[in-house]
Order: C-alpha cells, then structure tokens, then sequence
C-alpha cells in the first residue's frame, strides 16, 4: 500500500514517513511543490495525507485537482483545526481530517479507515457516467439491460472506472492491467477495447472508452 505525503515541513514529513513505514506502508515524499501533479501521476499512490498551507497552492485547491482527475482517498493532516477548515476540507473532496499535533495511533486508524472505504472491493457495483460494473459477476449494465464481460474486458473497464476523468495511454494500460501470467500485447489490447465498445452498444452505450487521438483513451 503506497501513501503519498505531501507536506513542507520537513520535521513532521520525516515523522509521519518514520510512523508509516513502521507500519508496513510504503512512503512517497512529494517535495517538489511545483510539480504535485506530475509526481503524483509517477509514483500513482493509493492514499494521500496532505496538508492545507503549502508553497504555490492550498491543500483544498490541490485535492479539488487531484479528485477531479483520480479516484484517490485524500486526509487532511493540518494545524488548522476550526469547524470551517473541517468543512472545506470535506467540500474539496477530503475523506478524512485530522489535526497537528495528532495522535498516532487515531492516524493510523483514519488511514486503515480511509483505505478499507475507498476500496471498490468491499461494495458490490460502482457507476459512472449512467453505467454500472458489477464487481461480482463482471457484468457491465445500463438501465435494465446488462452484458457480461470476459475477465480482461472487465480487467480493462475496471481500470478505466478507477482512473477518474483522465486520459489513459496504451502503454499504461498494458503496463498496469497484464502481468507475465495473462500478457497481452498493444493488439489483443486493441481487440479488447473494441469488442468492449460493440458490446457495449448492444446495452445502449454508444462511446463507451473515447480515443483521445495522439494521447490515449477515457472513459
């Protein structure tokens, strides 16, 4: 389990970083303010712990980015300890909030917390755009219509629920979805994407994964 800590305090950052690891976590120090989003984007963590004031932008404006684009739990951990700053925290898109200096064993807790609720695992069906994956029995339905899917088209749709808004490359599709066991290669990738589009027409989605001509795909 990789968490992303994006902190500027160095002091604390070491801490929590100390803390996680002793945990059995493993740690990502973001340090270059500048360029949150790229490393972000390289490292693909699985929680973020942030803070509110930070160099270039709040920490409210950086989980609205981060949430409009990836479906990562984000906690606020921050000084700031008003009502207000709990609420803004929330309407950002923050699933957790804890303040400084915190207790260790309370983070711990919201992080096993965060981690357990944002795990589309434990829940049976997720939905976006009108549609929805049943987790189950790999099932893709709209409305009262439904296609079953072959274990990689749901390997791929799955993917591509998760990933939030944003353009997906061919190459990160095969580097994240297929290990040496099932590898498929750039054309049965193809194949698979576009018998996922035919099938899913049959249940009234027509544009089911877009091309982004030059880039990649999305949802």
């Amino acid at each position: 389990m990789n968490i992303a800590i994006i902190e500027d305090d160095c002091k604390i950052r070491e801490e929590l970083k100390k803390l996680l690891k002793s945990n059995s976590y493993k740690v990502i120090l973001i340090k270059n303010f500048s360029a949150i989003y790229e490393e972000l984007n390289n490292c693909n963590p699985d929680l973020i712990l942030l803070d509110i004031n930070l160099p270039f932008q709040n920490g409210y404006e950086i989980c609205k980015q981060i949430k409009a684009t990836r479906n990562i739990p984000v906690i606020f951990v921050t000084c700031r300890d008003t009502t207000k700053d709990e609420l803004m925290s929330i309407k950002a898109g923050g699933i957790d909030f804890i303040t400084k200096p915190y207790d260790t064993m309370i983070l711990l807790e919201k992080i096993k917390r965060a981690i357990h609720l944002s795990n589309p695992q434990n829940y049976k069906e997720i939905s976006k755009n009108g549609y929805t994956l049943d987790l189950h029995l790999s099932i893709l339905k709209k409305d009262d219509m439904e296609i079953e899917l072959t274990r990689n088209e749901f390997k791929i749709l799955y993917y591509f629920f998760m990933s939030g808004d944003r353009i997906i490359t061919k190459d990160e599709l095969l580097d994240k979805l297929w290990n040496d066991k099932y590898y498929l290669d750039e054309n049965i990738l193809m194949v698979n994407i576009t018998r996922l589009r035919k099938k899913a027409r049959q249940i009234g989605i027509n544009n089911l994964i877009k091309n982004i001509r030059g880039i990649g795909f999305k949802l």
